[in-house]
């Protein structure tokens, strides 16, 4: 089975310079204000001082990483400010709407000054509420950058701030005792076996790097761990990522034909010789790595420190995994934020003093209501038989042993 990934716009996808300046970024030692060093986005490239002038006004821009004092950030989450060059993170005009232009300016303790960074990476200013973001995700030096309203689920606007990325007064639901926390070895295992029982009807999800078919969904190719498919921008990352590790590899000759497909169910440019590459490439160590990398960027990560941010433990963090592996992010009808969103309208997340499980109900409930929406995801049984009877069972922190169906097949973890 393949999951509904909502198409990309054309050059908008995360580049593969952005995954490994993200994987690699050197965290920078704190300061007496806070943590100081580059905020990395889009494409890789660094939140800049345009012509590293100090003069307030100065447009802040996207551009190549370069180690000037012009990329240089101190994030003080005490103050909430970030500051280069001895000024702050500003926005023209105190505006608050989407597009207002962002620039330095003199330090005011104002609120167009102040901004928090949440555990999506997303940086929000108090005065409008919105995130800085990189217009229609051009990755152009010089891209001037605007605050627009927050999407979870948005590249434009993840940024790896000065020390690690996230606020570090934040609580996560992994410190909160009693808790469960998906993202530890062991229980994440269990999330690969769980997901590729019902993607490939195997616990053995190692044994799905090599995996390649088109099953008719529109989608074109799908492939690997995690179901990459060629019409929806993830296969095309990933690619790109692993070319710039290794750039003589088995499927480096076929980005120009990636490039072309996306967005459509295209094989044009890949036949005949995609399928067999892919399946040389997926012996390299290397390629293997960069599957595992994609995965936890683009789904792994970011929802799992949504359902911790949510209050839910290991049962939830799991449901919204497999949420965004079958239905991607966004706000379309069928997508995990729509899912999530119509949960939150019938029952209250444990961060909002909710009841978990009545919470968990809701959200299968909708993703249920969201499956049928597609004739090739009407059989509900991942969650029905699965994640349902895990929650009817009480156990919440996914905890072994644990014995479910997907399409009729028995499947135990002890």
């Amino acid at each position: 089975m393949s999951r509904v990934k909502p198409r990309l716009a054309a050059g908008a996808g995360l580049s593969a310079a952005a995954v490994v300046g993200a994987a690699f970024l050197v965290v920078q030692p704190a300061t007496a204000d806070g943590f100081t060093g580059p905020v990395v986005g889009l494409g890789g490239k660094c939140l800049d001082v345009a012509g590293a002038s100090s003069a307030n006004g100065t447009a802040v821009q996207l551009y190549t990483c370069n180690g000037t004092s012009a990329q240089s950030w101190t994030v003080d989450t005490g103050a909430k400010t970030i500051k280069a060059l001895g000024k702050c993170l500003d926005v023209v005009d105190d505006g608050r709407h989407d597009g207002a232009l962002l620039q330095i300016w003199d330090c005011a303790n104002v609120p167009e000054q102040r901004w928090t960074v949440d555990q999506t990476g997303r940086v929000v200013g108090q005065g409008s509420g919105k995130c800085v973001d990189v217009p229609a995700g051009n990755t152009a030096d010089g891209t001037r950058l605007q605050v627009w309203t927050c999407d979870a689920w948005s590249p434009y606007q993840r940024w790896t701030t000065p020390g690690g990325g996230t606020n570090p007064t934040t609580t996560t639901t992994s410190q909160v005792p009693g808790r469960s926390d998906l993202a530890t070895p062991a229980k994440k295992d269990i999330a690969m076996r769980l997901v590729s029982s019902a993607e490939n009807s195997s616990l053995d999800w190692r044994a799905q790097f090599a995996y390649i078919e088109d099953i008719g969904d529109g989608r074109g190719y799908t492939a690997g761990i995690i179901g990459f498919c060629s019409g929806t921008g993830d296969m095309l990352e990933l690619v790109e990522h692993y070319t710039s590790v290794k750039p003589n590899n088995a499927l480096a000759g076929y980005l120009p034909a990636l490039r072309r497909v996306n967005g459509t169910p295209s094989h044009e440019g890949l036949d005949p010789g995609f399928q067999q590459a892919w399946r040389t490439a997926a012996q390299d160590p290397v390629f293997q790595q960069a599957q595992e990398t994609e995965r936890d960027r683009v789904y792994f990560t970011p929802s799992v420190n949504q359902a911790k941010s949510d209050g839910l433990r290991a049962l939830g963090q799991f449901a919204y995994y497999d949420a965004i592996v079958m239905h991607g992010g966004g706000t379309d009808q069928a997508s995990f934020g729509t899912i999530r969103r119509k949960a939150m309208a019938r029952a209250k997340t444990p961060a909002q003093g909710g009841d978990e499980t009545a919470y968990l109900h809701a959200f299968l409930d909708e993703r249920v209501v969201a499956m049928k929406l597609e004739e090739a995801h009407e059989d509900t049984s991942r969650v029905d038989t699965a994640q349902r009877v895990f929650l009817n069972n009480g156990n919440l922190d996914l905890n072994t042993p644990l014995a479910w169906k997907v399409y009729g097949d028995p499947f135990r973890i002890d």
